[in-house]
């Protein structure tokens, strides 16, 4: 009796004291009158050390009597909501690039956000707080895309740190939203910086570009997230920059990234990257090291689990307390502007979006818009294109004919609206049309069976469409690309080697005019094709809506209107060494060999024609700004959508300095026989150039002012784009 009233009086003292102790937390950090500051220290302030730790992971774990849930902080949204289920497929983001269209990349991301508050809310009901089921996207990829190579690529807009920057921007204010309190969603630029492959090294490599590349073309694009667009949160890469792995690069992520820019968000590591510190880049020796020196180096949020070893390097002595305790409240900032602890009844105007916009057919209409945008018209011998509903005998072939993988590119969404080319063409001819389909090749590798009709079939047809191409199998983040042998990444930018043969066959057996459609999420080089097809349209990964997309294109509901986002080299014999992160001879901005297709470039079925190109000046001062006016004209038959580009080029490039530059651009629709009158205004910061040490500087001379259709040069007239206007300029 003795021994169980001792029992019974420890469980009753343990009782009492749990009780008390529950009593005394304090849930002012509920208070939404409260500062954002008061409320995130009010709340960490109260956290054992072990407990903000634990928070320091992407997986971080519900602190129960704090009422604070558990949250993975792991979300994607790349172009659309990823792993998450059913949502809306937009085109992949190498495809929003080419449309050059910022309006419209901020009603995609925004369209995405919105599907994602439904889907978060309906998710938190549940109790579905898994990976991917949470608000933090790391998202958008804003590396430049330098070497076709990269087979993630396909995730940028392009290799112009501008429209980089233009687009990455317009993403971000989409996906964060405009409420002056609450986030939308938190977006992430990545993977800061230096970093665009090989994918079979970035857990290991080195890179020491030169201050002038660093500062010309790595970093633009993140600076202008960070200041233009406030991104909640920046990712590191698994690279080393300079001889120090980026997850622990106090340069990058203190000096440039808090101190210069002004940074408030949190950092979030690529997966396992911490780990990649000792294991790996051999930076470190232990995962007490490793973590120690991630935090330290400016790194708030582990994905992996490497952070667990921080309570060692406190007792250590390698990590304070009181950095422990800062981190963990710039976590919680986030999770605040989120509204996570504001409950439902709130005035966030993000929390009460319902079901109904998840897969609407608002969102599946702009899927549609997104991707007819997209489509970049490479050839069109003879105006072949556009195809009349009332032909007779189509033939629509080619691996990815039929194909919904080739729609979806990487981190995508699902979706049972997938529209194949087949479908898509299906729809758009008339219901007297003899469509016929085969497939005729295989996507990687050759026929199995010999005997095979399929080229046989453009014999008897009035056109042949072959669509032919990659799929995120072939290219894309190494641990997906299952049918690549280098890890994501090509060797080369040929198609596979079957799908080259089946294109020169049916260029052989074809009646009428072939039309080759290609789906990549990078360059391809079309030697020894180009020459056989009539008309050639790059669709990139075209989203759900793409076989609609094509068919509009293809028949005419709409002129194509995309523009390459990069230079499409004709071989790897025109690039430099993939390893070498030099960026000359590379873009469009250094290179000088002539490529087989140049950036900026995209034919549509009219003509267009610029003139009266006017300058407020042609002598400018350090402070003083220019206005360029340019009148632009559809001379053609049928009414567009036309991209006006304005480059600047030193007359004499010398030091390292860019052969030319992107420098502004307008995106304007334009009826047939329409004329409009377009202004430029360019300031002083748009003429200086980086030099050798990394600085922006003014730097005099004669540079010319072009404005254009597609970046200068003679390919792009021999291609079929308008006759530039330019005028010269003196900088003094």
């Amino acid at each position: 009796m003795k021994s169980l009233n001792k029992v019974v009086g420890v469980l009753l003292i343990l009782f009492c004291t749990i009780n008390t102790y529950a009593q005394d937390e304090d849930f002012s950090f509920l208070d939404k009158n409260l500062l954002l500051e008061e409320r995130v220290e009010a709340l960490v302030a109260q956290m054992t050390l072990e407990e903000k730790i634990s928070q320091l992971k992407n997986h971080s774990p519900a602190i129960p009597r704090l009422n604070v849930p558990d949250y993975d902080w792991w979300n994607e949204a790349l172009h659309g909501v990823a792993r998450n289920g059913k949502a809306t497929i937009f085109p992949q983001g190498i495809g929003i690039g080419a449309t050059f269209d910022p309006e419209l990349a901020e009603r995609v991301a925004s369209a995405i956000s919105t599907e994602a508050r439904a889907k978060f809310s309906i998710s938190q009901k549940m109790g579905n707080h898994s990976k991917y089921a949470g608000l933090t996207f790391w998202t958008p990829n804003v590396n430049i895309f330098r070497d076709p190579r990269w087979g993630r690529g396909q995730e940028t807009f392009g290799e112009d740190p501008f429209l980089m920057s233009k687009m990455g921007v317009a993403f971000v204010k989409g996906l964060q939203g405009d409420d002056p309190k609450y986030l939308k969603s938190a977006a992430c630029a990545k993977h800061y910086a230096v970093h665009s492959g090989p994918e079979s090294l970035r857990l290991e490599f080195d890179v020491h570009p030169s201050k002038q590349d660093l500062f010309e073309t790595y970093l633009p694009a993140f600076e202008a997230l960070v200041k233009e667009a406030n991104v909640e949160g920046v990712m590191p890469a698994h690279n080393a920059v300079f001889g120090k792995p980026m997850a622990a690069n106090d340069y990058f992520l203190k000096d440039i990234l808090r101190d210069q820019w002004k940074f408030d968000g949190y950092t979030v590591t690529d997966c396992g990257a911490v780990k990649c510190i000792y294991n790996t880049h051999k930076y470190v020796e232990t995962p007490v090291q490793a973590a120690a020196v991630a935090i330290k180096g400016g790194t708030n949020l582990n994905c992996g689990g490497t952070f667990s070893e921080l309570k060692k390097a406190v007792v250590e002595g390698l990590v304070s307390e009181e950095l422990i305790h800062a981190t963990t409240k710039q976590l919680f900032k986030t999770r605040f502007r989120l509204g996570m602890f504001d409950g439902e009844n709130t005035d966030n105007p993000y929390a009460q979006i319902g079901p109904e916009v998840i897969h609407s057919q608002e969102h599946i209409a702009l899927a549609r818009e997104a991707a007819q945008k997209s489509i970049v018209l490479l050839k069109n011998k003879d105006n072949v294109l556009p195809l009349s509903k009332d032909i007779k005998v189509p033939y629509l072939t080619g691996p990815f004919a039929n194909s919904t993988d080739m729609l979806m590119g990487s981190y995508y969404g699902v979706s049972s609206g997938l529209v194949t080319i087949l479908e898509g063409v299906t729809d758009a001819v008339s219901l007297g049309t003899s469509l016929n389909y085969r497939s005729g090749a295989l996507p990687f590798h050759e026929n199995i069976n010999p005997k095979n009709w399929a080229p046989n079939v453009a014999k008897e047809s009035d056109v042949t469409i072959c669509v032919v191409g990659l799929t995120a199998d072939r290219e894309g983040e190494g641990v997906d690309a299952i049918a690549s042998n280098h890890k994501g990444d090509r060797i080369d930018m040929k198609l596979p080697e079957n799908q080259i043969n089946y294109v020169k066959q049916l260029a052989e057996y074809k009646k009428g005019p072939l039309v080759l459609v290609i789906a990549s999420g990078s360059p391809v080089s079309l030697e020894g094709i180009e020459e056989h097809c009539d008309a050639i349209l790059q669709i990139w990964y075209p989203g759900e809506q793409g076989g609609n997309a094509v068919a509009d294109v293809l028949f005419g509901n709409i002129s194509p209107s995309g523009h390459l986002p990069m230079t499409f080299p004709k071989n790897i014999d025109q690039l430099p060494p993939y390893e070498d992160y030099s960026m000359q001879g590379r873009t469009y901005k250094y290179m000088t060999k002539e490529p087989m297709f140049p950036f900026g470039f995209g034919l549509t079925y009219s003509e267009t024609q610029f003139s009266n190109l006017a300058l407020n000046s042609t002598k400018l001062k350090k402070n003083d700004s220019l206005e360029v006016k340019i009148e632009v004209a559809n001379t053609g038959d049928f009414d567009i959508e036309e991209v006006v580009q304005l480059y600047v080029c030193p007359v004499e490039a010398t030091d390292g300095i860019p052969l030319k530059s992107l420098k502004s651009f307008q995106r304007v629709a334009l009826k047939k026989g329409e004329k409009q009158a377009l202004t430029f205004a360019l300031d002083a910061e748009n003429f200086k150039v980086v030099n050798q040490e990394g600085e922006k500087v003014w730097r005099k001379g004669a540079y010319k002012v072009v404005v254009g259709n597609a970046s200068p040069g003679e390919l792009s007239l021999k291609l079929g784009a308008a006759t530039p206007q330019e005028a010269t300029i003196q900088l003094r």
